[in-house]
């Protein structure tokens, strides 16, 4: 039997849709073995238990939290689900719908897996320093991951079976099946000349959102009372969380809205719908003032 392509799975909902079609095109327009690969969008509307569990409580971080179907993220217990996609064969890349491509993407998913079941980086902060790692990016050796039942463990969640973070972070994992690629497969709001995928992770600073009202609930910190510089903390962070802000780097800024430019040039993305997304905020509502100012890209993308 011949083996299937490898495919990349881009996991998305509604309000992270452009960027998903981004995505997309970027991983397309800076490989040149685009013809060797797959891309498929998995979208939260088409899998109707993440809605059946809407105002319902979850274990998360060890607490119960509730499950909103319309959170910024709730797409990603679907980095669970390629390999089932798959049939539980072949290879897979999986990506969250902020993530584009910079390098040539065939680069990761033609690299030897060593035997390993998935391939990822660790995550940033006192998460990344404890062992937990970023299943945002992951490439997946499907016929290793039978395990993975995306929806049966997402019902988990909510029997309190399972830890949300302990899942999303892949602490079940054997450490013996999970490989390392380079952090510039990931690079955390961060463009290198060695980045390969760029991940705008801070979700307060993604460049399409810039103005718009946050649609999103932050993680709790705990308050540490002997730690003074904590004391202001959930002050600052109310204070800051009012609207999205402009991402630090111009440079990330000019990557995404050149790749939307192409996307609108191509009619993957058009202007009614740009204008219904603005309408819907779910893209800042200067994007065409900001799609004419931004200079074209390059053939190929660099840093």
């Amino acid at each position: 039997m011949t083996e299937s392509k490898p495919r990349i799975f881009i996991h998305t909902n509604e309000r992270q849709w452009v960027g998903a079609l981004v995505s997309r095109h970027s991983l397309v327009r800076n490989s040149a073995h685009a013809d060797r690969f797959d891309v498929e969008i998995l979208f939260t509307k088409d899998h109707p238990f993440l809605r059946a569990r809407e105002g319902q409580p979850f274990l998360r971080g060890g607490e119960h939290a509730i499950w909103r179907y319309d959170n910024l993220q709730s797409f990603t217990p679907l980095r669970f689900m390629p390999p089932e996609k798959m049939g539980y064969q072949g290879r897979a890349l999986v990506i969250d719908p902020d993530v584009f491509a910079v390098g040539d993407v065939w680069e990761l998913l033609s690299r030897e897996m060593e035997g390993k079941a998935l391939w990822c980086r660790l995550r940033s902060g006192t998460k990344g320093r404890t062992g937990g790692l970023a299943s945002s990016v992951m490439l997946l050796d499907c016929a290793k991951l039978r395990h993975w039942r995306c929806e049966q463990q997402f019902g988990e969640l909510f029997s309190f079976d399972r830890d949300y973070m302990d899942w999303i972070c892949l602490r079940a994992e054997p450490s013996e099946t999970i490989g390392r690629f380079e952090d510039e497969w990931n690079d955390f709001d961060r463009l290198t000349p060695k980045t390969k995928m760029i991940h705008n992770t801070k979700r307060q600073t993604q460049p399409w959102k810039t103005g718009l009202p946050v649609d999103f609930t932050m993680a709790r910190k705990k308050v540490k009372p002997l730690n003074p510089a904590t004391w202001l903390r959930p002050f600052k962070r109310s204070r800051s969380l009012d609207r999205y802000q402009p991402h630090p780097d111009l440079r990330q800024e000019q990557l995404f809205f050149g790749l939307l430019r192409e996307c609108v040039e191509a009619g993957v993305v058009t202007e009614e719908m740009l204008r219904e997304e603005m309408r819907q905020d779910h893209v800042r509502h200067d994007a065409f003032e900001v799609l004419a100012r931004t200079p074209k890209l390059a053939a190929r993308v660099a840093a």
